[in-house]
């Protein structure tokens, strides 16, 4: 292997996540109908499994029964011992590990796309974990290239301390895929066949990978958090002021230190201060309220991959 081309094994098992929120239904939708019929997400030599993740929560059409599944795959949750009071999240996360992973083994699935819904503006989303990952550029930049002329953006949740431990990290290569806007408890058309693009081109690029296609060396252009911004308070902890409509609906778009971002009752603006442009994401999203997060502050950078191809060929 020379330090300009990467030899990567070859993709075997995926699986791909719906209801994870159980009101985020583009992903519920679309992995109950494989469920039913997986002609196509189906590819040579490929095991591909869907799978209903918080099957409560999406009854109930709700985003989570106690916790929320998208953040307890961590050690301490995983390791905690069978109990009468351990949240039903909990308990579904260690059967997902031991279906799927166990996290941080050999035995893991090589891939797990995990289906959300944003109210978010923030149409085609790619989630990257990791920024040294050149399969996961080389995909991303392979599902761009494909979705275009629609844009397709890829949010990089690589921090010290924003980083959350994802119901897909269990995986080798985990894929975050966010659509919106979209509704809790909705569907959209245009959404839903938004999402299914994007899994039909994820899945053609393991083909071609998985057939010796080689990839050549690429970039993508990636929005890493910074961090996550709450809304004003006042004493009492209640929200004190609402996204300023300037700000409403313009996920990924600059955002300068003088720009406005709230609006109180009283029509005082509240700007974004600061000295550097960020853009902006999740922007007033309805899951969000209770997270303390009206949106996050993002730095657009490059990621260059190596040239990849599979090691069997």
């Amino acid at each position: 292997m020379t330090s300009c081309h990467v030899a990567e094994d070859p993709i075997k098992k995926v699986a791909i996540f719906g209801g994870t929120h159980g009101n985020e239904l583009t992903g519920v939708f679309l992995v109950k109908h494989w469920l039913e019929n997986s002609t196509e997400i189906q590819r040579t030599g490929l095991e591909v499994k869907p799978f209903i993740t918080n099957p409560r929560a999406v009854k109930k059409c709700t985003r989570y029964i106690d916790c929320d599944l998208n953040r307890v795959f961590d050690p301490e949750n995983l390791g905690k011992k069978e109990s009468e009071d351990l949240p039903y999240e909990v308990r579904k996360a260690q059967e997902i590990n031991h279906l799927f992973g166990p996290k941080d083994s050999e035995d893991s699935y090589d891939i797990i796309f995990d289906l959300h819904n944003t109210t978010s503006n923030m149409g085609c989303t790619l989630i990257l974990e990791d920024s040294r990952n050149d399969f996961l550029i080389q995909m991303f930049h392979y599902i761009k290239t494909s979705l275009a002329p629609l844009a397709c953006y890829v949010y990089l949740i690589e921090h010290p301390s924003l980083k959350y431990a994802t119901t897909r990290s269990i995986a080798k290569y985990p894929v975050g895929i966010e659509v919106g806007p979209q509704p809790q408890g909705v569907l959209r058309a245009d959404i839903l066949d938004q999402m299914r693009k994007m899994i039909k081109h994820a899945l053609d690029f393991i083909q071609n990978f998985n057939e010796g296609k080689e990839f050549p060396p690429c970039a993508i252009e990636v929005y890493k958090i910074m961090e996550k911004v709450d809304y004003p308070r006042n004493e009492s902890g209640e929200i004190a002021a609402i996204i300023h409509p300037k700000l409403q609906d313009q996920d990924w778009k600059p955002l300068h230190p003088e720009d406005p971002v709230f609006l109180t009752l009283d029509g005082k603006t509240i700007s974004l201060g600061g000295d550097q442009t960020v853009y902006p994401v999740f922007v007033n999203e309805a899951a969000y309220y209770e997270k303390k997060e009206a949106f996050a502050k993002t730095t657009k950078l490059t990621l260059n991959a190596k040239r990849i191809r599979s090691s069997l060929h």
